[in-house]
């Protein structure tokens, strides 16, 4: 499931965010925000598509950069959401 969930979650970014032809550059665990691809309105947008593709809700004190910074991070990130909603 993680190698699904973080190729829909890199196919967002790319499509979204990623306005360069080398598409492979941007390893898993680069910083989005740092590489510029990603700014506060895109958080935004990652969040809700995020919240609406994986049926996950995500609040306000988890938007933070050690959650949503890399495709590493935001797929531990959903992984961890997923498994606390089905605790729930």
């Amino acid at each position: 499931m993680s190698t699904d969930r973080r190729a829909k979650i890199r196919a967002f970014i790319e499509e979204n965010f990623l306005f360069r032809e080398d598409t492979d550059a941007i390893a898993d665990g680069e910083s989005l925000l740092e590489a510029g691809l990603i700014d506060s309105t895109g958080i935004l947008e990652l969040v809700a598509f995020l919240e609406s593709e994986f049926a996950i809700s995500i609040a306000d004190e988890d938007i933070v950069p050690d959650n949503l910074d890399s495709i590493a991070a935001i797929d531990a990130y959903v992984a961890r959401r997923q498994g606390s909603s089905l605790a729930a």
